[in-house]
């Protein structure tokens, strides 16, 4: 009994303080090393490499192969529920703080500065990706013809996958320094 609750701690507490996305939560994962060996550095390297592999967030993904490493089908359980609960408790008390105030003029002005802010975020985040790899510039213009192709002719989506595919590997040999 006493791994479940020291596995809830240590992962409620990664939950808590790795903000940043799944990644941020590595250096808690090197910390359990260190402190319980519940799992060896070379296991936390193969587990970062399957949980960005395997879809769904990386993070949940890491606590799960922890916990079940750690201590079986219930282990995998209690991780990811307790590096989850964190960001639940603090939304549901963000989105009860939200509706009492909603009227309020400065929530209003502050959630209506959001959504622009995210989007010139994320814009920016965009236009580096484009500029720093010509890759992305081959694949975003690939990805708009394809698109317009497939609304012009209304093939099987397949086809276009396929013609991707064949376009990527033609890429790939003409310039083989970009990484396609």
């Amino acid at each position: 009994m006493k791994i479940y609750v020291l596995l809830f701690l240590e992962f409620f507490k990664i939950g808590l303080f790795s903000v940043g996305g799944g990644y941020a939560t590595i250096p808690f994962l090197y910390q359990i090393v260190n402190d319980y060996g519940w799992y060896t550095s070379q296991q936390l390297s193969d587990m970062i490499a399957i949980s960005t592999l395997t879809p769904g967030p990386v993070g949940i993904n890491m606590a799960t192969f922890a916990g079940f490493k750690t201590a079986s089908f219930s282990g995998a359980i209690f991780a990811s529920i307790a590096l989850i609960l964190p960001s639940y408790i603090l939304v549901v008390a963000i989105s009860g703080i939200l509706k009492k105030y909603k009227e309020n003029f400065y929530v209003k002005a502050v959630l209506a500065s959001l959504k622009p802010a995210g989007c010139g975020l994320l814009t920016v985040v965009g236009l580096n990706l484009i500029k720093d790899n010509v890759n992305n510039l081959i694949g975003v213009g690939l990805l708009l013809f394809l698109f317009a192709l497939s609304f012009k002719f209304k093939k099987n989506p397949l086809y276009y996958f396929l013609i991707g595919g064949l376009f990527g590997i033609f890429i790939h040999f003409l310039l083989p320094n970009t990484g396609i």
